[in-house]
């Protein structure tokens, strides 16, 4: 197998892939174009919007789990432009997901927006605040949180990598989805502005 062209942050699994199907240039312009290690600004005003979040996380013996958070506009908080947190609010007591993170802190969170027919993925490892903990280390993200009732505790997740999930098999009204199409404008062009932002890989 070739190597990659560039220094990205891809897998092994990944290139692998790439090599076997013939899609090691599209990927590298992805990489190249779509992927930041960091928080954009765009993106950091869109995850302040979202209502609704999916928190993947994997268990020890590689048993995935994906689960989803609800919450107001502004439920997921932005600490910096390279951490995220959230609040675990009382569910039914199982705890797959801060199980699965107390063993394995490696986390992909995924928010959809079905109105503007836009994407974000952010991976990154987290870590688990108790609420006392939390208000101490990042009082002005308690001040600022939009939380229905008292969290059980947070999760912070410090961001790896950053990228779009583009638009063109996000259903419209109507109908008229662009299956398959490499058109850049149908897909959501840079909505996230990262080919503006400077990452180790994209010089």
């Amino acid at each position: 197998m070739s190597e990659p062209s560039a220094a990205f942050p891809g897998s092994d699994a990944e290139y692998l892939a790439q090599e076997l199907y013939g899609t090691r240039d599209r990927a590298d312009r992805f990489y190249r174009d779509q992927l930041v290690d960091v928080l954009t600004p765009t993106m950091r005003e869109f995850i302040a919007e979202q209502t609704e979040l999916v928190v993947s996380s994997v268990d020890p013996e590689g048993r995935p789990d994906s689960s989803v958070r609800f919450g107001e506009p502004g439920f997921v908080s932005i600490v910096d432009e390279r951490t995220v947190a959230w609040p675990e609010l009382r569910g039914n007591g199982v705890l797959t997901t801060i199980g699965n993170l107390v063993k394995n802190p490696a986390a992909h969170l995924m928010f959809l927006d079905r109105t503007a027919r836009i994407g974000l993925h952010l991976r990154g490892h987290t870590r688990i605040l108790e609420c006392d903990d939390m208000a101490d280390e990042h009082p002005q993200v308690i001040a600022a949180a939009h939380v229905p009732r008292e969290p059980e505790r947070w999760v912070l997740l410090h961001l790896a990598t950053a990228y779009v999930h583009c638009r063109k098999h996000f259903p419209r009204p109507g109908g008229n989805v662009a299956w398959g199409t490499d058109d850049a404008r149908a897909k959501g062009g840079d909505f996230f502005g990262a080919k503006r932002t400077r990452t180790p890989w994209s010089t």
